[in-house]
């Protein structure tokens, strides 16, 4: 079947797109994601549509979100024929992601644009008790950020918020000739599965404060990061060293700390 060559669609740098073409690269992400009929698929920035032609025949439906009208004729020339493919022309961090969970729960997939990823994800986490599980092509840098350990250099915010709602795991790197045009990055491909057991954090905006707090002022210690929120010795009683980094906590310890917080009365507010 003819489909068109990602050299001739031009690239647009404002929808940050970066189209995959390497054959082995595509039948390694569509292999991870282990898709069987009747899932119920959502891809995010289909583009030429080289993950969504090997899905779709698969799955018999497809619902895509992309956001360059310019690009879904050609979309829809290169799944011509492979299945029912839906189109929703509008901009992903906008949309309401429980309005797809009428065919069952949501599996996730897409190459995410790197200049909005990050929020993008944290959209998405909106909507967890509707997804299954999600499969993404990020930038190499973000997906090691939201995999990352306690006492890492990647270990940050994106670790914490991912890690208190998601399993991250970071399944193989995408080199930049994979693309036409070539990223000057790495990229990876991420795993996602929601947690099965949530945990037990009783404001989560409250928790979701005190993160952004510590990790906007990584280089100081937890006596300095939250000294108007809570004295040395109280973190002391926590069983957290007060002289350690935001770096050297552990996800436990952040939902310890917000907890204690809550107890006391505090919002992400004060």
């Amino acid at each position: 079947m003819k489909t068109f060559d990602p050299s001739t669609h031009r690239a647009k740098k404002r929808f940050g797109q970066n189209f995959l073409h390497d054959s082995s690269i595509i039948d390694r992400i569509v292999k991870s994601i282990r898709v069987k009929e009747n899932d119920n698929i959502v891809e995010i920035g289909p583009g030429l549509g080289a993950i969504t032609r090997q899905i779709l025949p698969v799955t018999q439906s497809i619902r895509v979100i992309e956001l360059d009208r310019d690009i879904i004729p050609k979309l829809k020339f290169n799944c011509d024929g492979l299945g029912e493919l839906e189109i929703l022309q509008t901009d992903a961090l906008k949309v309401d992601y429980s309005n797809f969970a009428d065919k069952g729960p949501l599996r996730v997939v897409g190459n995410l644009p790197y200049n909005i990823s990050t929020p993008l994800l944290f959209r998405l986490f909106e909507y967890l008790d509707e997804i299954q599980d999600m499969h993404f092509m990020l930038q190499k840098e973000v997906v090691l950020r939201m995999a990352a350990e306690p006492g890492s250099k990647a270990y940050g915010r994106l670790s914490v918020m991912t890690q208190s709602v998601c399993e991250a795991r970071m399944l193989f790197i995408v080199p930049p000739e994979s693309f036409t045009p070539a990223p000057k990055v790495d990229s990876a491909i991420v795993y996602l599965c929601p947690r099965k057991v949530a945990l037990d954090i009783s404001d989560r905006k409250l928790f979701a404060s005190i993160v952004t707090e510590a990790f906007n002022q990584r280089r100081k210690t937890l006596r300095n990061v939250w000294r108007n929120r809570i004295e040395a010795d109280s973190l002391e009683s926590l069983g957290i060293k007060s002289t350690l980094r935001p770096e050297n906590l552990s996800l436990d310890d952040y939902v310890k700390v917000a907890n204690h917080l809550s107890e006391l009365g505090q919002t992400c507010e004060n």
